[in-house]
């Protein structure tokens, strides 16, 4: 994630921001240009961003409920911007509680897009492609004791359970399940790389290629599903796997990797951004020192990347144990590991 400047009256800004705490002035994220902007009116509507003066535009629908600032693209009739358009089902907004949780996934989701148009990936919605194209449903569960809204994909259809964006409701699925890391952008990333599987290594003749790294996806995932749950987790999984899910099916261990590789990345521009450095003063190897002197999200190679993110993680996870919380990062990245990770490098850049 880049670092995002007011360029009226130069205050830093966070992504989700609407509006300058400082000057006040309107704010929009323009998605063709990766700027978010502040915003002069028009009169008819529209905006002027001051870092575009010449795309003045209109803000998505959804801004209306305070769960978009993207301005829709100049030129277009959609009433909904780039990320928004892929929403299928979304909450009964009447429901303040669950407007407030919409509004939280759509922050996850509008991050995850801000990687994905980086990258330029194919980003077709349902309406453009009915069998394939990419589409969110955020689902509540029903209020009886019918069966509990699950949150998966199913070609091109993310479906992402509502409660997830209860903060204490997430934390009990993860302690129970054994996870050191769940959220909702981590649900997003997960989900949307089985997608990206199916564009990417599938649809795109990729699958000897993929099989080669992360193993024959042929099997039944049902029965793998069946025998994770059953059995637990092979021992010295760490060795292989970057989470002990990946280890249920090549299927999962793909969108983990992927996951993961969008964390990474997002984070290191995000540091770099701030002109974060990690030298340690007792470190004469120079193993745990690391300067982001590139654009993660244009780097020439994995080794680059984990270089740079092995450092940056020790020292953030050092801070963060020092205010008393968990691991930013809990996680070991092994040598095979490194290779899935390498894959998602190569398949995201398109040199595969």
């Amino acid at each position: 994630m880049r670092l995002f400047q007011c360029q009226f009256c130069g205050n830093i800004l966070y992504y989700e921001n609407h509006t300058c705490e400082r000057c006040g002035h309107r704010l929009a994220y323009l998605p063709e240009t990766g700027t978010l902007s502040a915003l002069e009116p028009v009169g008819d509507g529209s905006w002027t961003p001051l870092a575009a003066p010449d795309r003045p535009g209109l803000f998505c629908t959804n801004a209306e409920h305070d769960a978009c600032n993207w301005l829709v693209p100049p030129g277009t009739r959609d009433a909904f911007c780039l990320a928004c358009r892929h929403n299928g089902t979304i909450p009964d907004i009447s429901d303040p509680g669950r407007l407030l949780a919409w509004r939280k996934m759509e922050s996850a989701k509008h991050r995850l897009f801000y990687t994905l148009l980086r990258w330029n990936l194919p980003l077709h919605t349902r309406a453009e492609d009915p069998e394939h194209g990419l589409i969110f449903n955020f689902l509540a569960d029903p209020p009886a004791d019918g069966p509990k809204v699950m949150t998966g994909h199913d070609n091109g259809v993310i479906t992402i359970a509502l409660v997830e964006a209860d903060d204490a409701e997430r934390e009990r699925r993860r302690a129970a399940m054994g996870e050191p890391y769940r959220t909702l952008l981590g649900h997003f990333r997960h989900e949307v790389g089985h997608h990206y599987w199916d564009v990417l290594v599938r649809d795109a003749g990729k699958l000897d290629a993929c099989r080669a790294v992360f193993g024959d996806d042929s099997e039944s995932y049902e029965e793998a599903l069946k025998r994770h749950y059953a059995e637990g987790v092979p021992p010295n999984w760490q060795e292989n796997f970057v989470s002990a899910y990946a280890t249920t099916h090549p299927w999962e261990d793909f969108a983990e990797t992927w996951a993961h590789y969008l964390h990474i990345v997002d984070t290191l521009e995000m540091a770099s951004a701030f002109g974060m450095q990690v030298q340690p003063l007792l470190d004469a190897t120079g193993t745990l020192a690391a300067r982001i002197g590139f654009d993660p999200y244009r780097a020439d190679s994995i080794e680059q990347v984990v270089s740079t993110w092995l450092p940056v993680t020790f020292a953030l996870n050092s801070v963060n144990r020092a205010m008393g919380l968990n691991d930013v990062y809990p996680f070991v990245l092994a040598p095979p590991v490194i290779a899935k990770l390498g894959f998602i490098h190569d398949l995201v850049h398109r040199r595969i």
